[in-house]
């Protein structure tokens, strides 16, 4: 990735774009073995975030991004695909022994910070005719974010199912992430474009989840992933892969916000 990555073939991808094959999947071999409560405790927070996409989704449909016929193309793909790693995710749940219960606030009551939040992104979206260069960038973060959780969980939890299970999750990741890191390329090119997306970036970003789910989740999550030796190299990879991304290359994300949030609390040093 240190070149610009080829281009993405966006007919390729709906040609085989479809709900993630559990057609050989063995259910009924997952409580043979132990799923530690922390793994489920993550899958929790996995599960209730990709069931979310379609509320992201609500706020995307009043910006410029369905403006863009290959973006809104993409968009009717992704949350498709998320849609059902979502179900998957419950699925596996379920067949472990912990199944997800009622939602404590229903999807459609989102609190008032959030829809402030979709408020802005349309008002930003209609004053800025780049608009879709920072969903762009924002989305490759946040689907590089994801895809490295999926592999840090599949290796920290030690569970041959559910190793498989996000194995045939994380293909669909990976496509998201290339969409989004393809056109985040082309879109920053432009100067000033990139100075914009990076001052939104650096002001706003978090990780996938915040404000969907606790704070204090999300820091458990992250020192389950990402506490160790592997886990942080692992953060580290992922902010110097969007470092490469024109305007980006200073910029702080998963390892710092770790360092700000859970920093420290195994006392290592290290999120």
């Amino acid at each position: 990735m240190a070149r610009p990555m080829a281009g993405f073939d966006l007919d390729a991808y709906v040609a085989r774009s479809r709900a993630v094959d559990l057609a050989t999947f063995a259910w009924d071999d997952v409580p043979r073995h132990p799923t530690p409560p922390e793994a489920v405790r993550t899958l929790r927070y996995m599960q209730d975030v990709e069931s979310h996409t379609i509320i992201y989704l609500r706020s995307l449909l009043a910006t410029r991004a369905i403006d863009d016929p290959e973006v809104a193309t993409f968009l009717a793909c992704w949350l498709y695909e998320e849609t059902f790693h979502g179900i998957a995710l419950r699925r596996f749940l379920e067949a472990a022994g912990h199944p997800v219960g009622t939602r404590e606030r229903p999807r459609g009551q989102e609190p008032l910070s959030q829809r402030i939040e979709a408020a802005a992104t349309a008002m930003l979206s209609r004053a800025w005719p780049d608009f879709c260069a920072v969903h762009m960038t924002w989305g490759a973060i946040n689907e590089l974010t994801t895809l490295t959780g999926y592999r840090r969980l599949a290796t920290v939890a030690g569970h041959p199912l559910l190793n498989d299970l996000l194995e045939r999750i994380m293909l669909d990741e990976s496509r998201h992430f290339f969409f989004y890191y393809r056109q985040a390329e082309i879109r920053l090119r432009r100067r000033s474009v990139a100075r914009v997306a990076r001052l939104l970036v650096d002001r706003f970003w978090a990780p996938v989840g915040s404000g969907v789910q606790p704070d204090h989740e999300l820091e458990f999550i992250s020192r389950y992933l990402f506490a160790d030796e592997d886990g942080v190299a692992a953060a580290r990879k992922v902010d110097e892969t969007i470092r490469r991304l024109p305007g980006f290359a200073t910029v702080q994300l998963l390892e710092a916000w770790m360092n700000r949030h859970v920093g420290g609390r195994n006392g290592h040093g290290h999120p």
